[in-house]
C-alpha cells in the first residue's frame, strides 16, 4: 500500500516536472521569436530606412554638384531640392530647421539682398533648400515628410529625372555606356532605392 502511494506520488511529480519543462520550452521559443521580430523591425526597417535616407540625400547632393560641373542638360535639377527635403535624415533636418539653420538662412538672405556680387551662383540651390527647411509648415515638415506621401513624391521625382536623363543621353544604352553619363545614371538610380523601400515597408 505504501509503495503504491509512493509510485503515484513519483508519477505525479514526474508529470508536473514534464509540464513545467514543456512550459519553459514554449516560453523560450516565444521569447526567441519575439527577439527575432524586434531585431528585424528595428534593424531592418529603422536602421535600414535611416541608412537609405543618408545614401539618397548624399546621392542627390552629388547630382547637384554634377549639375554645376559636367551635367549640362535641360533636366530640371531644381527637383532635387524637394527630394532632399523629403529624404533628409531626421537628425540633420531637425538641426537645420532649428536656430542654427535660421541664422544661416538669415545671413544668406542678407548677403543675397545687399551684396549680390558676393553671393555665388552655386549657392542658389543650397540656399533655397535651407530656406525651404526653415520655413516649412509643420504639416509638411512633421507629417508629410515622414509619411508614405513624402516617399511617393521622392519616387516621382527620381523617376522623372531618370527618364529625362535617358532622353537627354540619347537612349537607355547611352545613359549606361557613355563615360559622362554613367555617374549621373548611377546617382539617379540610387535616388529610387529609398522611396521604394519606404513605400514597401509602409504597405507591409
Amino acid at each position: 500500500m505504501g509503495s503504491d502511494n509512493y509510485l503515484k506520488m513519483k508519477t505525479a511529480q514526474t508529470a508536473s516536472t514534464n509540464l513545467i519543462a514543456a512550459d519553459f520550452q514554449d516560453l523560450g521559443h516565444s521569447l526567441k521569436r519575439l527577439g527575432n521580430h524586434v531585431i528585424k523591425l528595428t534593424l531592418g526597417v529603422g536602421l535600414g530606412s535611416t541608412l537609405l535616407q543618408w545614401i539618397a540625400s548624399v546621392a542627390a547632393i552629388y547630382l547637384l554638384v554634377l549639375d554645376r560641373t559636367n551635367w549640362r542638360t535641360n533636366i530640371l535639377t531644381a527637383l532635387l531640392i524637394p527630394y532632399i527635403f523629403f529624404s533628409l535624415p531626421s537628425l540633420v533636418f531637425s538641426f537645420l530647421s532649428g536656430e542654427v539653420g535660421e541664422w544661416v538662412a538669415f545671413i544668406g538672405v542678407v548677403v543675397r539682398l545687399f551684396f549680390p556680387k558676393h553671393y555665388p551662383d552655386w549657392l542658389e540651390m543650397p540656399g533655397a533648400l535651407l530656406l525651404l527647411i526653415v520655413v516649412a509648415p509643420s504639416l509638411i515638415a512633421d507629417t508629410l515628410r515622414d509619411s508614405w506621401i513624402g516617399a511617393v513624391i521622392c519616387l516621382a521625382i527620381a523617376c522623372y529625372l531618370l527618364q529625362e536623363h535617358i532622353r537627354a543621353a540619347g537612349g537607355f544604352r547611352n545613359a549606361f555606356t557613355k563615360s559622362n553619363g554613367i555617374s549621373n545614371t548611377v546617382g539617379i538610380v540610387i535616388l529610387l532605392v529609398y522611396p521604394v523601400w519606404a513605400i514597401v515597408f509602409d504597405i507591409i
